[in-house]
């Protein structure tokens, strides 16, 4: 089979590690190039400690980059968008973990990012990375948007039921999530900063979360809301949605039907519903590592509502791991290949 040539831009930061570390592994892709502005002629390992012994690299400049078959980028938001031509000459295939192509309608940028997009004739063309919704298009793709880990995990609890056309389209959709602490990037802040963080639950975005427009958009759903809180956790995200049910008929076995049919093919996504023991209920830790997600649920029995909770590890599933499932569609790989790992925690 074709080996393909990678390079990672970005490198430095926590997901570009995860991206270094999966397609290091990945027994169909030689790691040619991963950039970092700041830390060019460095050893990665000294960034990166866990590759030691695993790659030779050094970070290089962005300028530097040889041509290769795909380029995954990590640079923060809005800095993959005025550097994708430069990419796109580079290799045929660019997947970006940033927000700077997830999102179709350009008028939304204003709206959740405040800026104006200067290139939305790419919106139409970039396909969101998740395999489970966009498994074809991904096929043919040559530009590919990472999800962002809180829409990601969201979207997947979600989008079953909406398409189903069980949920109560009048009513309000509320999705809850918590995150970790990697979720905010490498770089020091107050939100991630030790001594603030440690011991603290804090709600950072009672309203107006940048991924709400992802999880209006990729589940068809009008009406949802979305908050989000910081917990001390270094990775996962786990979300609660409270799904309002169009119909009371909509009961226990319809709702896991359909999940099920969903997903059952699915080889990163596990319907955990009725599990029993300690973990009867998706537990962001022990996916740590990996890119699963696990969902579960509840049929309230009160009124018509569905409690759909869903558990990922936010560098794996949420970034790094998602973009790596959709390499090995776009390039018909086994879908598992450089993923085939269990989670770092045994319990």
């Amino acid at each position: 089979m074709t080996r393909l040539r990678a390079a990672v831009v970005g490198a430095a930061g926590y997901t570009g590690g995860e991206l270094l570390r999966l397609l290091l592994g990945h027994p169909h892709v030689d790691v040619v190039a991963a950039t970092s502005e700041r830390l060019g002629g460095r050893w990665v390992h000294h960034t990166h400690p866990t590759l030691r012994g695993r790659t030779s690299l050094r970070f290089s400049p962005r300028s530097d980059m040889p041509s290769c078959d795909v380029i995954v980028s990590a640079l923060p938001h809005a800095e993959t968008e005025p550097v994708i031509d430069t990419l796109r000459a580079t290799a045929p295939l660019v997947i970006d973990l940033s927000a700077d192509f997830r999102l179709r309608d350009a008028a939304a940028y204003r709206t959740w990012y405040g800026r104006t997009h200067t290139r939305p004739e790419l919106l139409g063309e970039a396909v969101y990375a998740l395999p489970e919704l966009h498994r074809g298009e991904l096929r043919e793709a040559s530009l590919v948007s990472a999800g962002g880990c809180v829409a990601t995990a969201a979207i997947l609890a979600l989008a079953p039921l909406a398409r189903a056309g069980v949920v109560d389209t009048s009513a309000m959709t509320v999705v809850d999530a918590k995150v970790g602490s990697s979720a905010t990037g490498a770089q020091v802040g107050a939100s991630s900063h030790h001594p603030h963080r440690s011991g603290a639950m804090r709600s950072f975005a009672p309203t107006g979360h940048r991924h709400t427009p992802e999880v209006l958009q990729e589940t068809g759903l009008e009406r949802v809301a979305l908050s989000v809180t910081s917990v001390e956790a270094v990775r996962g995200v786990l979300v609660t949605a409270h799904v309002p049910l169009a119909d009371d008929a909509v009961d226990d076995r319809a709702v896991r039907t359909l999940f099920r049919d969903a997903y059952g093919g699915e080889p990163f996504v596990r319907v955990i519903h009725d599990a029993g023991g300690l973990h009867r209920h998706p537990e962001p830790k022990i996916l740590a590592g990996t890119n699963i997600c696990d969902i579960g649920f509840e049929r309230d029995p009160h009124q018509p509502r569905a409690v759909v909770l869903a558990a990922i590890d936010n560098l794996g599933k949420g970034s790094a791991g998602q973009a790596v499932h959709a390499l090995n569609v776009h390039a018909g790989f086994d879908e598992c290949d450089g993923l085939d790992f269990m989670g770092l925690y045994p319990i």
